[in-house]
């Protein structure tokens, strides 16, 4: 009996969380922005998330003409889905109604390819490519095992150490972009204008001044302060309240 109202009640809180996406969308078909942003964030109310959520609410915050918020949900969209090419366009479109010109410094060298190969795909993704290749393995095991032929034991053998090998680059590959996802922490700045400080203190001549919708990297906390980086490298402290890290 518990079981099944557990189900039902599942069944229930997945009901409305649909019924809140699917009234969303239809909000937004008509050009009732707001009534769709309160819609989607009513799914987000439920503790449900996707990308395409998050997406949607990007652009109904951008047809509001919201830079902060419409950035913010599409790096959200990004985290849930790196490669989401919608997601990054409307991406592009949304930084171009920034205030702040930033520049962006990429990375070179070895670091740029490793990240480049470990960002194929999510930690997740890589994992489960990693259980994939040890099912492989142990397959690959039992043919040798039980192989009665020389040629056969050879190739299941061979066979057995490329999938080894395939399956170690994988793991470590997850255990790499883990570790990035969870350094990482991305943020946005939501106040419309403020400081970004020498010292994480009041008074004294800031740095920078920044605008709502810049992105920035959260790297220390100290009371009501944060240790920000920008995408060229600049760092500096800022006001708690106002960035929202997107992690």
């Amino acid at each position: 009996m518990k079981n099944i109202l557990y189900i039902l009640l599942l069944s229930t809180q997945i009901f409305f969380a649909q019924n809140g996406f699917e009234k969303g969308n239809a909000y937004y078909a008509k050009g009732k922005y707001t009534e769709a942003v309160t819609a989607y964030e009513s799914v987000l109310k439920d503790n449900k998330q996707s990308s395409e959520l998050y997406f949607n609410l990007g652009n109904a915050y951008y047809k509001l003409n919201e830079v902060a918020p419409s950035i913010y949900y599409y790096e959200k969209a990004l985290v849930l889905n790196p490669k989401g090419k919608e997601s990054i366009n409307n991406l592009k479109f949304a930084q171009k109604r920034t205030i702040d010109e930033i520049k962006v410094i990429p990375k070179v060298g070895f670091g740029k390819l490793l990240r480049d190969f470990t960002g194929i795909y999510h930690y997740n993704t890589w994992g489960w490519i990693s259980v994939g290749l040890a099912t492989f393995f142990l397959l690959f095991f039992i043919g040798y095992y039980f192989s009665q032929r020389t040629l056969s034991k050879r190739i299941f053998f061979f066979g057995m150490f490329a999938v080894f090998i395939l399956m170690v680059i994988a793991l470590s590959t997850a255990i790499i972009e883990k570790s990035h996802f969870d350094t990482e922490k991305p943020a946005i700045i939501f106040a419309e204008r403020t400081n970004m400080k020498f010292e994480p203190r009041d008074g004294g001549k800031p740095l920078l001044v920044l605008h709502e919708g810049t992105k920035v990297f959260v790297f220390e906390t100290i009371g009501k302060w944060k240790k920000i980086q920008l995408t060229d490298g600049t760092e500096g402290w800022i006001e708690t309240s106002a960035i929202k890290e997107v992690k």
